[in-house]
């Protein structure tokens, strides 16, 4: 307590400025509700929550679509040229890819799917400002014809967000095919990615009061119901993020590698309470390193390359968050997504997750993409920013074991692992302790440094 303190002068954090936002939100909008101060056309309706609420809402939703074009063509792009020489990439490069790509599509099918069998959200019919109604879900094959853009700077400009992924992938390729006279192209590009990010740190900052007026509104309207359904959406999305973590990712290192999934999970341990409690892929990276090769015995010249590959396209807890939170507010505003609508959900959250950096907002920036491009109300967004921000830990631990795991399978499968070591419980402990401590400090001297 002393420590922060002293180094953010007791300043309160982002997140629990989002909580105190979301709880007194809650508290506001329940007792307008309850005590009948919300008539239409009343004081409180026409000034508080269609007035003030719905403007600074509305603002911040505008913010977030603002980012998406921009956000999504630059970190896409760096993602793939971060991938380095297609030509050197070889046998690692493409295993890991297909791996991390093949965990990211069933994390989301599986999401989708007990979503839709739990029901959450469902009877509410929750109407928006302009009487919304879903557009209607065009064919599978339609979606599939549509993936590639006949003009990119018209998808660019009229958000066609499936459109711009795949124009960006390719330019990304291009580039790498390029080689060295691209490099000034890939330096501005780095760039303007490192702008946009910094921009959605800064739109951030006025999420937790984004996140009052936007529940305060929706409580105010609802009232106990919706606080219902939260609790719903939290305990749902949690028991899919664990079933991805014991069942789903274990299953996987089974059946590609044969090695024993209590030993892996058992070694896993602290990596997992590490992301847990930074909430950050990219911060766990020397920890997840550290337990890769020295706990698990992975050979560095495959985990050096599995483990940052994986912190950069390795987003599974992030695509079950996405196909959740999808079906949650479809049910709400009663919109039928269809067949075709879950198969895009599905299709975007994988090829976004190559291009999702490990930063507080973007996955909310990500999320507002999957709504736009099956036309769900963006509004509904600030129902579940103010739990999205606690849950964010748990997908954290979710995405770095995916990455140790699949670590195991390319290494055994290229005769890079040491079973004696995976196997030795005392592997990378000294002393008693777990090595991963040491990855700890060293991670904090890097912060301070």
């Amino acid at each position: 307590m002393s420590n922060a303190a002293s180094n953010g002068e007791g300043k309160m954090s982002l997140t629990a400025k989002v909580i105190v936002g979301l709880v007194a939100g809650i508290l506001l909008g329940l007792t307008i509700n309850i005590l009948g101060l919300n008539p239409a056309g009343g004081f409180v309706d026409t000034y508080i929550t269609n007035g003030l609420f719905h403007v600074v809402g509305k603002m911040f939703v505008n913010a977030l679509k603002m980012l998406v074009v921009p956000l999504v063509l630059f970190s896409l792009i760096c993602g793939v040229c971060g991938i380095g020489d297609i030509k050197m990439l070889g046998r690692v490069g493409s295993k890991s890819f297909g791996l991390y790509i093949l965990t990211t599509a069933i994390a989301i099918a599986v999401a989708i799917t007990v979503a839709v069998i739990s029901g959450i959200g469902s009877g509410m019919d929750m109407a928006t400002e302009s009487a919304f109604s879903g557009r209607e879900a065009p064919p599978l094959s339609q979606v599939l014809i549509d993936i590639i853009p006949n003009n990119p700077i018209n998808a660019l400009s009229e958000g066609e967000m499936l459109q711009i992924i795949f124009f960006a992938i390719l330019m990304g390729v291009c580039i790498l095919m390029v080689g060295k006279p691209a490099k000034k192209l890939v330096e501005l590009i780095e760039v303007l990615n490192e702008v946009m990010m910094k921009m959605v740190t800064v739109i951030m900052e006025i999420a937790p009061y984004a996140v009052f007026c936007l529940i305060a509104k929706a409580m105010a309207n609802l009232g106990l119901a919706l606080f219902a359904q939260l609790i719903g959406y939290v305990v749902v999305l949690i028991a899919v993020l664990m079933l991805h973590l014991f069942v789903v990712i274990p299953f996987i290192l089974k059946l590609f590698s044969g090695l024993s999934v209590t030993t892996f999970l058992k070694k896993a341990r602290n990596m997992q309470v590490f992301a847990f409690s930074t909430a950050s892929s990219n911060a766990t990276i020397p920890v997840t390193l550290r337990t890769v090769t020295e706990r698990l015995g992975v050979r560095n010249s495959v985990g050096s390359f599995t483990v940052p590959f994986g912190a950069t396209i390795n987003m599974d807890g992030t695509a079950i968050m996405q196909g959740v939170a999808t079906v949650f507010i479809a049910n709400i505003y009663g919109v039928e997504l269809g067949l075709a609508g879950y198969v895009t959900v599905i299709m975007m959250a994988v090829l976004a997750s190559i291009g999702t950096a490990g930063v507080p907002g973007v996955g909310l920036i990500m999320l507002s993409m999957v709504f736009a491009q099956v036309g769900l109300p963006l509004e509904g967004i600030g129902l579940i920013l103010g739990v999205d921000r606690l849950l964010d830990m748990v997908r954290t631990a979710v995405n770095v074991t995916g990455d140790a795991a699949v670590s195991c399978i390319v290494a055994k499968s290229e005769g890079k692992l040491d079973e004696s070591i995976f196997n030795d419980p005392k592997a990378g402990v000294v002393a008693g302790v777990d090595i991963d401590h040491d990855a700890e400090k060293e991670l904090a001297d890097v912060a301070k440094g």
